[in-house]
């Protein structure tokens, strides 16, 4: 199936990259695979050299920030991997993709217990669409060349902090490092997960959103086997914590400080 970047494609797209002078750094694209389209925002380093590998991250917005105009996943977090000063001690390509209006990037649905977290997860669907279309424009710009496949990030706020924690599964041992923030996670799948996998979880204790339990259980099973993982939960805090941890001023270093082992040849 042909896969490839409206307008131009993925090398094109990395091998010619010149600074915008418009408000956002970030370049709109999309991604297209077969009959399907997922919008995407590219930021490309400072200086961006041709020959060198950089890292990638790929970040998965929330319910609100759903559609096809290319514009409102910038909405939280953007800024993050926009400012001056991380861009000069960070460089990396950074990824906001898109999800469509009346989809999601998890395969999860909310139940009615009162006892429970609050939600169902399937593990013997196949990835959703959205999430699917991520996970191959990742394949994509890695066969571009310029990206250090030790150095592959992924994170999301809300609902994508489920496609975040699900990915992680999907494909064991391919992300560097994780950040999943105000979302829920299967906890039965956690034992995919890559052995002492890097992993910096938030929530705010009183998100009336997504229950701050799912978090709080999604860090309880895996921190017994597992000596990276990090939790982290702001008293009083309700559904928007990504405003804290987007201020945290170690998250930036720990993230770009996490990398895959060298594959023994």
């Amino acid at each position: 199936m042909k896969k490839h970047l409206f307008l131009s494609a993925v090398f094109f797209l990395i091998t010619n990259f010149t600074m915008s002078q418009e408000t956002t750094l970030f370049e709109k694209q999309l991604f297209i695979s077969g009959e399907d389209t997922l919008p995407c925002r590219i930021l490309t380093p400072v200086n961006f050299k041709i020959g060198k590998k950089y890292p990638l991250v790929i970040f998965l917005h929330g319910s609100g920030e759903r559609g096809n105009d290319n514009e409102a996943q910038l909405k939280w977090g953007g800024d993050l991997f926009m400012d001056s000063a991380n861009r000069i001690n960070f460089p990396a390509i950074v990824v906001f993709p898109q999800c469509p209006k009346n989809d999601k990037w998890g395969e999860y649905n909310k139940n009615n217990l009162k006892d429970s977290t609050g939600y169902d997860f399937s593990t013997d669907a196949p990835m959703r669409k959205p999430l699917k279309l991520v996970s191959d424009f990742i394949d994509t710009l890695i066969s571009a060349g310029q990206v250090d496949v030790r150095r592959i990030y992924i994170g999301g706020l809300s609902m994508g902090g489920f496609g975040t924690f699900e990915l992680l599964w999907r494909r064991p041992g391919f992300f560097a490092a994780a950040i999943p923030i105000c979302g829920a996670g299967n906890p039965e799948k956690t034992s995919s997960y890559k052995a002492n996998f890097p992993m910096w979880i938030f929530h705010g204790e009183k998100d009336p959103v997504i229950p701050v339990a799912n978090s709080r259980l999604m860090y309880e099973k895996m921190k017994k086997t597992n000596s990276k993982v990090r939790y982290t939960e702001y008293p009083g805090i309700g559904h928007n914590s990504w405003v804290n941890a987007f201020a945290e001023p170690t998250l930036m270093p720990w993230l770009f400080e996490q990398k895959l082992s060298a594959k023994k040849k």
